[in-house]
């Protein structure tokens, strides 16, 4: 199974590809590729949408991913705009998904980090560290939003069936 993680941002977005085996989730995962999607915090956001629109169509017609994999909304109440402008990230993420009628699973960040690291408060260099491991890449994968991306992705690959996810 391939499976396409997706860390939503406005000013980067991550992903991450991976090659699963169906019958053995925990099996290492084969990275087919990895990088982040950077945008002009400059433009304006209906700008920045369409350049996140258009490279994302890009990279699912070249992956041809079976699954994509998404990291839910989280809103701190402490920074609102955060949230909303990730809010327009994720939308994009999940129509381009189902305009290629792939299927879409979301997580939780908690939820992501306790199933790779197994502390559903892990920081980013834990995160690193742990997909660096799983993956067994030669390097830390950075920058941190592709390590974010592949973690989302082996999730997905853990947790086939969505009623079988991690409590948060």
């Amino acid at each position: 199974m391939r499976i396409l993680g997706i860390d939503p941002g406005l000013r980067i977005t991550g992903y991450g590809c991976i090659d699963t085996n169906a019958y053995q989730p925990f099996a290492d995962p084969a990275v087919i590729e990895a990088g982040v999607i950077r945008l002009d915090t400059e433009t304006p956001i209906p700008a920045r949408l369409s350049e996140l629109h258009r490279d994302l169509t890009q990279i699912i017609k070249q992956i041809t991913p079976d699954r994509i994999v998404v990291e839910k909304l989280f809103a701190h109440y402490a920074h609102p705009t955060t949230a909303i402008k990730m809010g327009h990230a994720r939308g994009v993420i999940l129509l381009a998904a189902q305009q290629h009628e792939i299927e879409i699973v979301e997580y939780s960040a908690t939820e992501v980090k306790k199933a790779v690291v197994g502390n559903g408060h892990a920081d980013k260099h834990q995160m690193q560290l742990a997909i660096q491991a799983i993956c067994k890449l030669a390097e830390l994968p950075a920058p941190s939003d592709v390590a974010d991306a592949l973690a989302i992705a082996v999730t997905g690959a853990r947790h086939r069936d969505p009623s079988q996810r991690a409590r948060s």
